[in-house]
C-alpha cells in the first residue's frame, strides 16, 4: 500500500472537480517539488523537462508545460482502471503520493490498486540506506575520464555484496573512438536510470582493478529514501538524451536526491558543464553527506604490496602467480614468516587480476589459487602490522577544485607580455595531485590571452580544446602504455620568426617509470598536424620525440623538465625543438604559483621565454 501524510490542504478532496480546484487555487504546479519530480528546468525558451520519452508525460504538452501535466496527472488518478498496469497512480506513485498530500485526496473516492509491483521493488530493494559512489577517473576509458557517479542502497541485512546500484548513463555499445566523443557531447545516445546489484554493476566497468573506489554515505531517513525509490520506479525504462558534460551521470543523480529531500537545491545550480567531483562537492555543501570509505583497486593494492617485497621476493611472487612459463613450483626465498606471508597475498592478488583479465584460463587460475592459499594457509594469520594498511590518500573533496584563474607576465623575444587564463576543467600535471590521480593530465577549455607591451591590445595565445597525458608508471607486475593527445589552438613561430595562430593536432605514445631520485620518467614518440597560414601550403607535419621527468620536492613544490624535438615537413622542411622547465608552489589547497622557462629553436631561430603565473582555483 502506498504512504498517506500529512495533508497541506485541510478539506478532503472526494471528487476530481473539488481536487483540481483546489491544485489551481495553491497554484501547484508552481511548487519547486512539482518541477523536481518532472525534471522541469528554465530555459531562453521557458520552461521544459530534460525528460525526452513521451511515456514519461500524461499531458500532450507536458513536456513544457507544468500546470497542464499536473491537470493531466490528476484526471489520471481518477480514471476508472482494470489492473495497475493501467494505473497512474500505480505508474507515477512519487506524484501521487506528493499530490495526495498536498491535497488532501480521499482514498476511497480513487480507484486505488494494491500496486504490487511498487511494493515488491521495494520488497526487492529493502532500502535502509544510501551510499554516493565515486569510483575515480581513469583517462584510458574515455566515458570515465572525469570518474563516474553513482549510488548504492543498502539492504537492511547490511550485505555490501547484496546492495543495488542506481546510475544514470548512456545505452551504447560504443565506449571508445571519435563516434563515441561526438554523439555523447551532442546527446545521440539515449540515457536511462539502471538499478543493478552493485556487484554485477561493477563488473560492467572493464577498467575496475584501476580505478579506487571513494564512498560517501548520505544522511537521508527513512521517508527521505522512500520518496527516491519511488522516483527511481517512475523513470524505469524511461528516456533521456545524454549530454557528457551537462545532463550526465552526475547531473542526473540531482534530481534523486531532490526528490527524496524536498528543499534541497541542486539541479537548478549548473548552467554549463558538470564534473563529477564538483557534484560531489555541491551535494557536501547541502549537508547531504555523512562519512568517506575508501576502497583501493586492485591495482592499488599490488603496488602495495610490492613495495614492501625486495626485487626477489617480487619475481617469486610473479612465478607464484604463473606469469609466464611456469617450469615447476618456484623457489620461495629464505626470511620472515610475515615476509613470505606478503610475497604470498601478492601472489594471491596478482593471479586474480590476470584472471579477471582474461589472461588466465579458468581451470588453470583454479589451481593455481589453490597452490597460493594452500601455501598461504602454512604461514598462519598475519601480525598486526600498520605498514601493511595501505595508506589511504587524500580524498577527492579535499583537492583542489577544478576550475582555474591564472594571472601573471613574463617576455619572450626580450618583449614583456601580461597574461590571463581561464580553465574550466581539470587537472594539469603541474598541479597539485591531492585527490587526483598522479600521472594523469585532463584539460578541457583552456583560453589564454596575452596582452603584449608593443601592442596593448589583447591577443589569443592559445585554445586548448582537448589536452590529455596520462604517465602510468610500468613495473614487474603492469606494463601500461603512456600516450598524450592535445588538439586546439597555439601560437607557432614561422620563417620569419613571427607568430602566427595556426590549428595544432599533436598525438603521442611512449613509456613512463618511476625512478626514486628522478620521479616519474618518461619518453614518448610524437607527430604533430599543425595548420594556418604561416606555412606553405597552410599545413605541415612534423614527426619526433620528447623525454622528461616529473618529481615533487616536499609537499608543496613539483618541478617537470623537458625536451621536445619534432622535424616537420612535407615542403620546406624545419626542425622544432624546445627544452622547458616547470615549476609549481602550492600555497594552499586552491592556490598556487608557477614559473616556466623555455628554450626554443625553430627553423634557426631561438628564443627564450620565462613566465610566471598565480593561480586561483574555484
Amino acid at each position: 500500500m502506498l504512504v498517506r501524510y500529512t495533508a497541506v490542504h485541510g478539506e478532503e478532496c472526494g471528487s476530481l472537480e473539488q481536487a483540481l480546484s483546489t491544485a489551481r487555487q495553491l497554484k501547484l504546479h508552481e511548487d519547486p517539488y512539482w518541477h523536481v519530480l518532472l525534471h522541469y528546468r528554465k530555459g531562453f525558451l521557458g520552461i521544459e523537462s530534460l525528460v525526452d520519452d513521451p511515456d514519461f508525460f500524461l499531458a500532450p504538452d507536458g513536456k513544457t508545460s507544468p500546470e497542464a501535466e499536473l491537470d493531466a496527472t490528476i484526471r489520471a488518478f481518477f480514471d476508472p482502471v482494470e489492473d495497475e498496469k493501467s494505473s497512474a497512480v500505480c505508474r507515477f506513485a512519487a506524484r501521487y503520493e506528493w499530490i495526495s498530500e498536498r491535497l488532501n485526496l480521499d482514498p476511497a473516492a480513487l480507484p486505488v490498486p494494491g500496486c504490487r509491483s511498487i511494493n515488491d521493488f521495494l520488497d526487492r530493494t529493502r532500502p535502509e540506506a544510501v551510499t554516493l559512489v565515486f569510483p575515480m577517473a581513469h583517462l584510458n576509458s574515455p566515458a570515465s575520464m572525469y570518474g563516474h557517479t553513482l549510488l548504492t542502497i543498502e539492504t537492511t541485512n547490511k550485505s555490501r555484496l547484496l546492495a543495488y546500484s542506481v546510475s544514470y548513463s548512456a545505452t551504447t555499445r560504443e565506449t571508445f573512438g571519435p563516434s563515441f566523443a561526438v554523439k555523447s557531447i551532442v546527446g545521440l545516445y539515449p540515457g536511462y536510470f539502471s538499478v543493478l546489484p552493485y556487484y554485477a554493476k561493477l563488473q560492467e566497468y572493464s577498467d575496475v582493478d584501476h580505478r579506487d573506489i571513494w564512498e560517501y554515505p548520505l544522511n537521508l531517513t527513512e521517508p527521505e529514501i522512500r520518496r527516491m525509490m519511488l522516483h527511481i520506479h517512475e523513470l524505469d525504462s524511461i528516456a533521456s538524451d545524454y549530454y557528457f558534460f551537462d545532463e550526465n551521470c552526475s547531473y542526473m543523480l540531482f534530481f534523486l536526491l531532490e526528490a527524496a529531500r524536498p528543499g534541497v537545491m541542486l539541479s537548478e545550480r549548473i548552467h554549463g558543464w558538470l564534473i563529477p567531483l564538483d557534484s560531489i562537492r555541491m551535494i557536501h555543501d547541502q549537508g547531504m553527506i555523512a562519512g568517506v570509505t575508501y576502497r583501493p583497486s586492485r591495482t592499488t593494492k599490488i603496488r602495495h604490496l610490492s613495495s614492501r617485497l625486495s626485487v626477489q621476493e617480487q619475481e617469486s611472487s610473479l612465478a607464484l602467480a604463473g606469469r609466464g612459463a611456469r617450469d615447476g613450483s618456484p623457489e620461495i626465498p629464505e626470511g620472515s614468516q610475515q615476509g613470505q606471508r606478503q610475497l604470498y597475498d601478492l601472489a594471491g592478488e596478482y593471479l586474480q587480476y590476470l584472471y579477471s583479465r582474461g589472461e588466465v584460463p579458468e581451470d588453470i587460475y583454479q589451481g593455481r589459487l589453490l597452490d597460493i592459499l594452500e601455501g598461504r594457509s602454512r604461514l598462519g594469520i598475519s601480525q598486526d602490522d600498520p605498514g601493511e594498511q595501505i595508506p589511504v590518500p587524500v580524498q577527492p573533496l579535499n583537492g583542489h577544485h577544478s576550475n582555474r584563474l591564472a594571472l601573471g607576465a613574463g617576455f619572450k623575444r626580450s618583449e614583456f607580455f601580461q597574461e590571463v587564463r581561464i580553465r574550466p576543467a581539470y587537472h594539469h600535471l603541474m598541479d597539485n595531485d591531492d585527490g587526483y590521480i598522479r600521472g594523469a593530465q585532463l584539460i578541457f577549455a583552456d583560453i589564454a590571452v596575452r596582452f603584449y607591451s608593443s601592442d596593448r591590445k589583447g591577443v589569443l595565445e592559445s585554445l586548448d580544446v582537448i589536452d590529455i597525458t596520462s604517465l602510468t608508471p610500468r613495473d614487474r607486475f603492469f606494463h601500461p602504455v603512456s600516450w598524450k593527445v592535445k588538439t586546439g589552438f597555439t601560437r607557432k613561430a614561422g620563417e620569419k620568426d613571427e607568430d602566427r595562430l595556426v590549428y595544432q593536432i599533436n598525438p603521442g605514445g611512449g613509456l613512463a617509470f618511476q625512478n626514486e631520485r628522478a620521479g616519474l620518467v618518461y619518453v614518448m614518440a610524437e607527430t604533430d598536424l599543425s595548420i594556418g597560414g604561416v606555412y606553405e601550403n597552410d599545413y605541415t607535419i612534423g614527426a619526433g620525440g620528447s623525454a622528461g621527468a616529473i618529481r615533487a620536492v616536499g609537499d608543496f613544490w613539483k618541478a617537470h623538465g623537458y625536451v621536445r624535438d619534432l622535424y616537420y615537413g612535407p615542403w620546406n622542411g624545419f626542425n622544432a625543438f624546445e627544452a622547458v622547465l616547470q615549476n609549481s608552489l602550492t600555497l594552499g589547497r586552491n592556490q598556487s604559483v608557477s614559473l616556466d622557462v623555455a628554450r626554443r629553436k625553430v627553423y634557426s631561430f631561438y628564443h627564450t621565454e620565462v613566465k610566471f603565473l598565480w593561480n586561483l582555483f574555484f
